[in-house]
C-alpha cells in the first residue's frame, strides 16, 4: 500500500496523479493552503478508493511551518514512499518588472519556498533510505524569456538545487526526479493565450509524473516533445536570442 505525501496538493496536476493512485489503495498526506479545496480533494479520494487521506493546511512561503508539517505527516503515515511537490504560481512579468516586493513574493513561491521543503524531506528521506521526491518545476527554468524571466529564474534555481540534491540523496538510496512540464490546461493558465497543438492536459502530466516516479527517471519533459524543443532553444546564440520576442 503506497504512502503518498502532496504539497500542493489542489493543483491540478497533482490532483490528477493523486488519482491514479487512489484507484489503487494509497494512504495519502495531502498539504495546501486553501482548506475548502484541500477538502474536497480529499473527499475525491476517498470516493476513489483511496485507503486513508491525511490533510494539513500550509502556506509554503511560511517555511517556518514546513518543518511541523512534515514532521506531522511522517508521525501519521510512519515512512513516505513518494513525495510530491507540486505548489507554485504563474506571476504576471510585467508586475514583477515594476514591483520589487512582487518579484520576490514571487520568486519565494515558486523558487525559494521548494527549496526549503526540498531540505526538510530531504533530511527525513534520507533517514528512512528509501523513497522518491518528485518536484514540478518547469520548461521556463532552461532560458530565461523576457515574457516571464521572474517565473523561469525560480524555476532554474530549483532544477539546479535538484541536480546537486540528487547527487546528494543518491548515496542514501533515495531518488529525486525533476518534471518539467510545458503549456498545460489548468486553472493557472486560464485567460494566456497558448498554442493548441501544445497545450497538455494534467492527466497527461500526471501520467508522465507517475511514469518518471517508478522508473527513477532523473529529468524528464512532459510532453517529450518539449526536451527537443527546449533543445533548440537553448542553442541558440544569445545575440539572436535577446532579440527574439519569446
Amino acid at each position: 500500500m503506497k504512502k503518498i505525501l502532496i504539497i500542493g496538493a489542489t493543483s491540478a496536476m497533482a490532483r490528477a496523479y493523486a488519482r491514479i493512485w487512489a484507484d489503487k489503495k494509497a494512504t495519502f498526506f495531502l498539504v495546501a493552503r486553501d482548506p475548502i479545496k484541500l477538502k474536497q480533494t480529499a473527499d475525491d479520494l476517498l470516493t476513489r478508493g483511496a485507503s486513508a487521506v491525511h490533510t494539513a493546511i500550509l502556506d509554503a512561503t511560511d517555511i517556518t511551518s514546513h518543518k511541523a508539517v512534515i514532521d506531522d505527516c511522517f508521525n501519521k503515515l510512519t515512512a513516505v514512499e513518494v513525495a510530491l511537490i507540486a505548489h507554485g504560481t504563474l506571476p504576471d512579468q510585467a508586475i514583477c518588472q515594476t514591483s520589487v516586493d512582487t518579484a520576490l513574493a514571487e520568486f519565494a513561491n515558486n523558487g525559494t519556498s521548494t527549496i526549503a521543503l526540498l531540505t526538510e524531506l530531504a533530511n527525513r528521506f534520507e533517514q528512512q533510505h528509501f523513497g522518491t521526491i518528485a518536484v514540478i518545476t518547469s520548461v521556463a527554468g532552461d532560458r530565461g524569456r523576457p515574457s516571464n524571466y521572474l517565473y523561469g529564474s525560480a524555476k532554474a534555481a530549483v532544477t539546479t538545487f535538484c541536480e546537486g540534491l540528487r547527487a546528494r540523496l543518491y548515496k542514501s538510496g533515495v531518488h529525486l526526479v525533476d518534471i518539467k512540464p510545458g503549456f498545460v490546461d489548468t486553472p493557472m493558465t486560464q485567460g494566456l493565450n497558448l498554442p493548441k497543438a501544445l497545450l497538455a492536459t494534467p492527466e497527461t502530466i500526471a501520467t508522465y509524473i507517475d511514469k518518471a516516479i517508478s522508473k527513477k527517471k532523473d529529468v524528464v519533459y512532459a510532453p517529450w516533445f518539449w526536451f527537443w524543443i527546449l533543445l533548440i532553444i537553448r542553442s541558440v546564440p544569445q545575440f539572436i536570442f535577446k532579440k527574439a520576442k519569446l
